[in-house]
């Protein structure tokens, strides 16, 4: 049996709709064939894209970066600073690998410029025809057309690296990754060449000055011999050669601090900032920077849990900013004093140089006295010996050197290949497979976007739910559209009053039908239609604690089956065993003569205008204690006989005589008619039409009556189709199924 809604009126004129999820699914299943077009046209869209896209190939060569150590062999590091790792190595060797000057090196060592495969525009280009600049701006551009097809991708974890190129020639693909992995490699050894090239250089001719500081030193000694017949003395006999001894030893040790601190300071230029603020922090440094990562690493493991514009996550990535600020200004301010601190080593070193200087010539002098030939005999003798040395010290660096200095000839690296690019089979894209899975994909998202925009864009009201939300009545009954469930009954199609709509079969058609639906509880009672009316009769009955005797009819526009319900109403009624009254009060358009058959000339308009007595008025319907009042003939004003003092009588007359009075009005939003029966009896049933009387009109309907301070019992949803109803549908399933019962068995009966 079909539901019955026996819920008070609401005094609000509306309330919420809940989202119910199964309705936009079931919407969906109703309307899979235009889900199913629009995919069909996105993977149509994904095969043109396919074919219509030129082919690239990808070729990629792995390579693996061994973090070399910062310092040169000779150092003197504490080991644990050399296995000491920067943490913006790798980052660094990613964005070398990046650069446009290594792509610039790419071009010139695969000669790309002259290749057409690459350069179309170059091809037949012959040295010389443009000027050094124009070169320069050409292979600018086409480094910057490397660049633009290179990827690199770290693999996590590892210290292996990912080079890739994509372009239309495979051959190339591979020729241009396996270019950029050997000028990477090229690059870092000649860095490394270079660097220790400037070294042995600057160690080679600090020898050969020592050499010619002893050579001369050696002459003048020699020189000094044969001019005054010196061949040997002996200082210990005198305290003026011993102290000119002494300070000559001063001075050969001053040099060599002075010749120390000058390639200490030489240093700085050659050594990364961060190895000679680490020596210089006492440790602060590298606790700045065990305390940075801790706190990156924070931030990362926090990043899994909670969102970077969380509070705390953007107080700590502030935290981060300013360690990493201050370690900065750590690292420069710690480079400045350990480089300050050695030019100040070395002035002094410079200043005690000279001082030791400017004392052994004023002890020369002094001991000029005393043998002027046998003190600079001396001196020249341990001048010669401190510089030799000094010589044997720098000897010692260049042999080390010169041991790095062939290493680099070795042509050694750290950076590894470990595959290298070979030239692909297939095309990186287009991709088949990629391009109907995002055709499928936005084929889908388009389809279900457009299904669910129609229907937002439907304002029509289409299931009970939405009717009860809208009105805030009671939902008495829901009639199924009977030619929606296949019986082959419908509504019947009359003009309205100025309606843009009217009513018509559920299939579509505008022919008429030959069976309508009016008086079919009597005709076919066991169809599910005949249920839904039955079911109307017991929640009206219910719908209020007093005893209802006149019940008027309406809806908000025509065709939207008022009269059909008010005559299957009373069709109910009067089976119950009361006595039913049926009154036709639509005077403009009057309806129910023609469902009873039997003439309009007379009737209620005859009674209202000339008090022509309501035995003449009622007719025999033909249903057992069912009459009918049909309404008459037109009158020029019907609004004021319905308002008139006849009426309100005629209806307490009828309330009298009948067990129930069932009053037939016009729409409420063509004219003010149906209010005025509505406030004269105990109540309106509002009718409206599924998928047919828009959202606007139902609420406009209701707002007109409460204004008129007329009592709504509640609402009748005519023309209800299950299936198109998404969920609701399913209430109804079984009588559906049952009415299709019923019209097979009607079908067989006529054959």
């Amino acid at each position: 049996m079909s539901e019955i809604y026996l819920a008070a009126p609401s005094e609000s004129s509306s309330r919420e709709l809940p989202f119910d999820v199964g309705e936009y699914i079931q919407l969906l299943l109703r309307r899979w064939r235009i889900v199913l077009a629009v995919c069909t046209l996105g993977i149509a869209v994904g095969v043109l894209h396919y074919s219509l896209t030129p082919r690239l190939y990808r070729a990629s060569a792995t390579i693996q970066i061994e973090q070399r150590t910062m310092f040169p062999v000779d150092s003197n590091t504490n080991p644990w600073l050399a296995a000491w790792a920067s943490a913006k190595y790798y980052p660094t060797q990613y964005r070398l690998l990046q650069s446009r000057g290594l792509a610039e090196r790419v071009v010139r060592d695969l000669r790309l410029m002259d290749d057409p495969a690459f350069d179309p525009s170059g091809a037949g280009f012959a040295p010389g025809e443009a000027s050094a600049s124009g070169d320069e701006l050409r292979v600018a551009h086409l480094a910057n057309r490397i660049l633009g097809g290179t990827s690199i991708d770290p693999i996590d974890g590892t210290e292996l690296v990912t080079i890739s190129y994509v372009t239309s020639d495979p051959e190339l693909a591979a020729k241009i990754a396996n270019g950029v992995v050997q000028s990477f490699i090229d690059r870092g050894i000649d860095t490394r060449s270079e660097r220790v090239g400037r070294t042995s250089r600057f160690i080679d001719d600090e020898i050969e000055g020592l050499r010619q500081q002893i050579r001369d030193t050696e002459e003048q000694l020699q020189d000094l011999s044969r001019n005054t017949n010196l061949i040997t003395m002996d200082p210990d006999t005198n305290l003026t050669l011993q102290r000119l001894s002494n300070l000559n030893n001063d001075l050969a040790t001053a040099q060599i601090e002075r010749i120390e601190k000058e390639s200490r300071f030489n240093e700085l230029d050659l050594t990364r900032k961060e190895r000679i603020a680490e020596q210089g922090s006492l440790g602060l440094v590298s606790e700045l920077r065990r305390e940075l990562l801790r706190m990156e690493s924070d931030y990362e493991s926090r990043l899994q849990v909670y969102k970077p514009d969380w509070p705390d996550m953007i107080d700590l990535k502030a935290a981060i900013e300013e360690r990493r600020r201050l370690l900065d200004r750590q690292v420069d301010k710690s480079f400045n004093e350990v480089r300050e601190q050695r030019s100040a080593e070395l002035q002094s070193a410079r200043s005690r140089e000279q001082r030791l200087i400017a004392e052994i010539n004023k002890v020369k002098s002094e001991a000029l006295d005393l043998g002027q030939a046998s003190v600079e005999y001396n001196y020249l003798s341990r001048e010669v010996s401190a510089r030799k040395g000094l010589l044997d010290q720098l000897l010692r660096e260049q042999s080390e050197t010169g041991m790095s200095a062939r290493l680099s000839r070795e042509r050694e690296s750290n950076v590894h290949i470990v595959e290298s690019a070979l030239v692909p089979r297939s095309p990186f894209r287009p991709s088949l497979r990629l391009d109907l899975s995002l055709g499928l994909a936005a084929g889908l998202m388009l389809g279900v976007s457009l299904v669910l925009l129609t229907h937002l864009l439907d304002r029509t009201v289409k299931t009970p739910e939405e009717l009860e939300a809208l009105t805030g009545l009671p939902l008495l009954a829901v009639i199924p559209d009977i030619g929606f469930s296949g019986t082959g009954y419908g509504y019947r199609s009359y003009s309205s009053y100025g309606s843009r709509r009217s009513g018509s079969k559920a299939t579509g058609s505008d022919t008429e039908d030959v069976s309508s639906i009016e008086l079919i509880p009597a005709l076919k009672p066991r169809l599910a239609v005949s249920e839904a009316y039955r079911s109307l009769r017991t929640a009206l009955l219910l719908s209020s604690a007093e005893q209802l005797g006149v019940v008027t009819v309406t809806s908000a526009e025509s065709g939207e089956g008022k009269t059909a319900t008010a005559a299957n109403l009373a069709v109910v009624m009067s089976q119950l065993g009361k006595k039913v009254l049926l009154v036709d009060a639509d005077l403009r358009k009057p309806r129910l003569h023609k469902i009873f058959g039997s003439s309009n000339r007379s009737g209620l308009v005859n009674h209202l205008t000339s008090g022509a007595s309501t035995d003449e008025l009622f007719i025999a319907s033909g249903q057992d204690n069912l009459t009918f009042c049909p309404a008459g003939p037109h009158p020029p004003n019907p609004s004021e006989l319905l308002a008139s003092e006849r009426m309100r009588q005629f209806l307490e007359d009828a309330r009298r005589d009948f067990d129930f009075v069932i009053v037939d009005t016009p729409p409420v939003l063509a004219v003010t008619d149906a209010a005025l029966p509505g406030s004269i009896g105990d109540g309106v049933v509002l009718c409206f039409r599924a998928h047919n009387v828009l959202r606007a009109d139902v609420k406009s309907c209701c707002d007109r009556l409460r204004l008129a301070d007329v009592r709504m019992l509640g609402t009748v949803l005519n023309r209800h189709q299950p299936r198109r109803a998404g969920g609701y549908g399913r209430k109804y399933h079984y009588y559906e199924t049952y009415s299709e019962e019923i019209a097979n068995e009607i079908s067989d009966s006529a054959a």
